[in-house]
C-alpha cells in the first residue's frame, strides 16, 4: 500500500537537482512536455509490442541490479546529449522498466505467457503516474485500475484471438493515450530534473536510476496485490488495503 499510495519520485528527483519539488515540476516549457508527451506515447508504443509478444516464455536474471544498471547507461546517454535524445534514450529505458516489471511479475507467480500479464505490467506506468488526475482529483491505485479496466479486457482479447495488433484501432488508441496521460507527467519530472541538475552522463545517469527504481516499487506494490487477490479474493483484498491507507493517512 505505501508504495502504490506514497509514490516518491517527484522527491527522490528533487534532491537530485538540489532544487524545492515545485521548481523541478515547472522547469519544463509548454513547449517541451509538449514534445515530451508525444514521445512517451512512442515509447509506450513499442512497450506494447514487447509487453504482448516478447515477454512470453522468458525467464528474467540479474533482478533489480541488472536493470537498474542498464537505465544507468541509457540515461547516461540522456543526460550527455540532453532533450534531443530523449527520442532515442527514453524507448530504450522505457523497454528495460518493462523488462524490469515483467521480472517482478514473474517473481510474484504471474504467468508471461498470457497477454493480460503483459498488458498488467504496461499498466505499471500509469500506476507510477502523480497522485491527482488532470483535473485535480485523487488518483489512488484502485483508481487508475479501473479507469484501464476496460481496455486492459479489449487489447487482451484482441491479442488472445487475433494474435496481433492493428495500430491505429480506436480501444488501442484510447488504452495507449489513458496510459501516457499519466506517464508523459513523470517523463516531464525527469527531464526537467536533469535540466536543473548537474547536467552530464553522471546527472543522467542518476535520474535514470531514480526513474527505473520509481517503477519497481510501483512493480511490486502492483504484483503484490494482484498475487492476494488471486488467493483471497479482490473484495478481501480491496477491503484490508483501504484499512490500511485510512491507518497510515490517520497516522501521518
Amino acid at each position: 500500500m505505501r508504495r502504490l499510495e506514497s509514490p516518491s519520485l517527484a522527491g527522490r528527483l528533487a534532491g537530485l537537482a538540489g532544487k524545492p519539488v515545485g521548481f523541478v515540476q515547472r522547469a519544463l516549457p509548454a513547449a517541451a512536455s509538449t514534445a515530451v508527451a508525444k514521445m512517451a506515447k512512442h515509447a509506450l508504443e513499442r512497450a506494447l509490442n514487447v509487453a504482448l509478444y516478447s515477454l512470453r516464455n522468458r525467464r528474467f536474471r540479474g533482478g533489480r541490479k541488472l536493470h537498474s544498471g542498464l537505465a544507468c547507461t541509457s540515461g547516461a546517454v540522456g543526460g550527455a546529449f540532453g532533450l534531443a535524445a530523449l527520442a532515442v534514450e527514453l524507448p530504450v529505458s522505457t523497454t528495460i522498466m518493462l523488462r524490469a516489471v515483467a521480472a517482478i511479475a514473474q517473481e510474484e507467480g504471474e504467468n508471461l505467457t498470457d497477454p493480460r500479464t503483459g498488458l498488467a505490467c504496461l499498466e505499471v506506468f500509469a500506476l507510477g503516474g502523480p497522485p491527482t488526475d488532470a483535473t485535480g482529483v485523487e488518483a489512488d491505485y484502485f483508481t487508475v485500475r479501473a479507469m484501464l479496466a476496460r481496455g486492459l479486457v479489449e487489447v487482451a482479447d484482441f491479442a488472445l484471438d487475433k494474435g496481433a495488433i492493428r495500430e491505429g484501432a480506436p480501444f488501442l488508441v484510447r488504452f495507449l493515450t489513458q496510459i501516457a496521460s499519466r506517464f508523459g507527467i513523470v517523463v516531464s519530472q525527469k527531464i526537467a530534473a536533469q535540466t536543473v541538475a548537474v547536467v552530464g552522463a553522471v546527472g543522467g545517469a542518476a535520474v535514470n536510476l531514480a526513474f527505473i527504481e520509481h517503477f519497481q516499487d510501483v512493480a511490486r506494490g502492483h504484483f503484490t496485490v494482484r498475487r492476494l487477490e488471486r488467493v483471497y479474493g479482490a473484495e478481501i483484498v480491496r477491503a484490508e488495503y483501504d484499512r490500511l491507507k485510512m491507518a497510515f493517512a490517520a497516522a501521518a
